[in-house]
C-alpha cells in the first residue's frame, strides 16, 4: 500500500475511534463506528489474497450488522427519552439492544464467531490493529453507559466469553487464532467488571493492549504465524525466546508479572461485591489460558526441536524490522506490580 494512501486511511480510523471517544451525541458516535469500521478494511486486506478478501467481509458483515442494532438501541432510547445525549438509558429493551450491538463489536460470546476467523485470515499487524486498537471504542461507550447496563446480562456474557476464550484455544497451533481467542477471554474480564468499578475495565484494557501489542510485535520481529515456527526461536535470536515466555506467563496472568494486576483486582472488587461464583469461576477459566500460554512459551524457550546436524547456530538474515515500542511495551507488560498500590486509590 503506497504511504499516501496508508497514511489517509489510518488518520481516519484513529479519527473514527476519537470521534466515538469525545462525542456525547448518539448519532456522532454512530459516525465514528461507521468511519472506523470502514477504513479497517482496506488494512485488513493490506496483503491481498482469498484468506484476507474472506476475513474482510466477515468483519464487514458483523460490523454491519452491529451498527445497525446498535442504531436501532439509539432510536428507541430517543423515543423513550427525546434526547440524543449519551446518559442514563431509562428503557431497558434500548439498554440490551444497545449492550448486545457493541457486545457484537467486541466480540464477546456468544457473538464471538468472527473474532478467530477474522484474525486468522489477516497479516499479523492487521491483526495487531484489529485486537488492541478496535477495543477502544466500544467499551468506551460500554464505559460511559455502565450505570444502566443489565447487570445480568453482561456478567452472563462475560462469563461465556472467559470461558470461550480459554476452551477455543486450547487445541490451536496458529499463533493469531490464540490470540484472539486470548482477546475474548479478555474482554470477559472486562465486561464482567464493568458494571461494578468501570475505572478497573480501563486499567485492564490499558494492560491487555501493552501485552498484545508487545506479543504481536514479537511475532512480526521474528515472522511467525504458528507454534511450529515459533518452536525455531530458541537458535535463531534466544533472547526473544525468554522475552516471549515472560509475555505469555504475563498473559495467563501469573504473578509477580504485570497480567497479574486486573485478574488480582477484579476478583477482589467482584468478591466485594458478594459474587463468589462468579470470580471462583473466571479463575478456574482462567487455568485454561494459561495451559495454552505455557504450551507455547514450553514450544518457545523451554524445549529444542531435534536436529540431525552438530551446529545448533543457524544461518539467517538479520532482521530489518524497527521495533522501536518493543522494549517500553515488554518493560510495561511485565514489570508493573509493585505499582498496585497507586492504581488501586485511583479507582
Amino acid at each position: 500500500m503506497k504511504p499516501p494512501i496508508l497514511i489517509i486511511i489510518t488518520s481516519t480510523i484513529i479519527l473514527g475511534t476519537m470521534i466515538v471517544l469525545f462525542s456525547s451525541h448518539w448519532l456522532m458516535i454512530w459516525i465514528g463506528f461507521e468511519m472506523n469500521m470502514l477504513a479497517i478494511i482496506p488494512i485488513l486486506m493490506k496483503k491481498f489474497n482469498p484468506r484476507a478478501m474472506e476475513a474482510s467481509t466477515k468483519y464487514f458483515l458483523t460490523q454491519a450488522t452491529a451498527s445497525m442494532l446498535l442504531m436501532l438501541g439509539i432510536i428507541i432510547n430517543l423515543l423513550h427519552s427525546g434526547h440524543w445525549t449519551i446518559s442514563m438509558i431509562p428503557n431497558p429493551i434500548a439498554s440490551t439492544v444497545i449492550t448486545i450491538a457493541l457486545a457484537m463489536k467486541l466480540g464477546l460470546s456468544p457473538f464471538h464467531f468472527w473474532v478467530p476467523e477474522v484474525t486468522q485470515g489477516v497479516p499479523l499487524s492487521s491483526g495487531m490493529i484489529l485486537l488492541t486498537w478496535q477495543k477502544i471504542a466500544p467499551l468506551s461507550v460500554l464505559y460511559q453507559i455502565s450505570p444502566s447496563i443489565n447487570p445480568n446480562l453482561l456478567v452472563a456474557m462475560a462469563a461465556t466469553s472467559v470461558l470461550v476464550g480459554g476452551w477455543g484455544g486450547l487445541n490451536q497451533t496458529q499463533l493469531r487464532k490464540i490470540l484472539a481467542y486470548s482477546s475474548i477471554a479478555h474482554m470477559g474480564w472486562m465486561a464482567a467488571i464493568m458494571v461494578y468499578n468501570p475505572t478497573l475495565m480501563i486499567l485492564n484494557l490499558t494492560i491487555y493492549i501493552m501485552m498484545t501489542l508487545g506479543t504481536f510485535m514479537l511475532f512480526m520481529y521474528n515472522l511467525s504465524t504458528t507454534t511450529l515456527s515459533l518452536s525455531h526461536t530458541w537458535n535463531k535470536l534466544p533472547l526473544i525466546a525468554s522475552l516471549i515466555l515472560a509475555l505469555m506467563l504475563s498473559l495467563g496472568g501469573l504473578p509477580p508479572l504485570s497480567g497479574f494486576i486486573p485478574k488480582w483486582m477484579i476478583i477482589q472488587e467482584l468478591t466485594k461485591n458478594d459474587m463468589i461464583v462468579m470470580p471462583m469461576f473466571m479463575a478456574i477459566t482462567a487455568l485454561l489460558n494459561l495451559y495454552f500460554y505455557m504450551r507455547l512459551a514450553y514450544a518457545t524457550a523451554l524445549t529444542m526441536f531435534p536436529s540431525a546436524n552438530n551446529t545448533k547456530m543457524k544461518w539467517q538474515f538479520e532482521s530489518m524490522k524497527k521495533m522501536i515500542f518493543l522494549p517500553p511495551l515488554i518493560v510495561a507488560s511485565t514489570m508493573l506490580l509493585p505499582l498496585t498500590p497507586m492504581l488501586s486509590i485511583m479507582d
